[in-house]
């Protein structure tokens, strides 16, 4: 099989070329303008209050659509989709247990299964690169550096547990460009919740993520910047330990043929 070395350039082009297995990596960079999602899976007794913990929690997870149950293709976002196939990476999780990382959900599907595409941080870098501020992650095979912190969500049956942030270092001069940059896009995950001291939100050090890879602050003009993260439904699944739950693997996103500008405000 032809390992792809190029990236694809639109939501169609990615989830086929993820679907075949020649695309396995994280997926920022990927479908530049298109909006990417984070992914939740769960058996339809707890799919009621996982969306009101969404309702409860927009910053961390904003519903892009939701699938009904043993539904697989994301008709509103993705028409000729399958969710079971195109996401490169996944996590099951079973009472709150991590016990698989495959590469497909065909082994795990089960008809009862509701499915949650949430909004990713991913679709608002083309904005921050716009506005000159680097990601040396984007493009690449790397990862974003996220975090678990001390800020609790607002709970909602079963779900309760930590928020996660994705963090980003911004040189001082281009801050509030980057606030106003990300404010645009509410769908996925809007402004910052936190920049600067990465103690005042829990974070003992910030060369240690939780989840990704360490971004190495380059100049000491850099502000550390923290944005809601789609990976907080698998803290919350450590936390709350329902009894199933099914994810994307960290950066690995499953990406839509919506437009980034489709889900901006003015």
């Amino acid at each position: 099989m032809t390992i792809q070395t190029t990236f694809p350039q639109t939501g169609v082009e990615a989830r086929q070329l993820i679907r075949e297995g020649r695309f396995i990596q994280p997926t920022s960079g990927v479908a530049p303008n298109y909006v990417q999602a984070n992914l939740a899976i769960l058996p339809q007794d707890a799919a009621f209050e996982f969306l009101l913990f969404c309702q409860r929690n927009p910053k961390p997870c904003p519903v892009v659509e939701v699938l009904e149950a043993g539904q697989v293709e994301a008709i509103l976002t993705s028409p000729g989709s399958d969710i079971r196939t195109d996401v490169g990476l996944y996590r099951v999780y079973e009472n709150g247990v991590l016990v698989d990382e495959p590469e497909t959900l065909e082994s795990h599907w089960r008809k009862d299964l509701v499915t949650f595409l949430l909004g990713c941080s991913f679709s608002f870098e083309h904005a921050l690169l716009a506005n000159g501020i680097d990601l040396p992650y984007y493009g690449s095979e790397r990862n974003v550096p996220m975090f678990i912190t001390d800020i609790e969500t607002v709970g909602s049956g079963r779900f309760s547990g930590p928020m996660v942030v994705s963090h980003r270092w911004v040189p001082a001069d281009k801050v509030v460009r980057a606030v106003q940059a990300t404010s645009r896009f509410p769908g996925t995950h809007g402004a910052p919740i936190h920049i600067g001291d990465p103690a005042a939100i829990g974070i003992s050090d910030i060369t240690k993520p939780d989840y990704g890879e360490v971004w190495e602050q380059g100049s000491s003009d850099e502000v550390p910047m923290f944005w809601a993260c789609g990976v907080t439904p698998q803290s919350v699944a450590m936390s709350s330990k329902p009894e199933l739950m099914i994810t994307h693997s960290p950066g690995h996103m499953f990406v839509t043929d919506l437009k980034d500008e489709d889900l901006a405000v003015i």
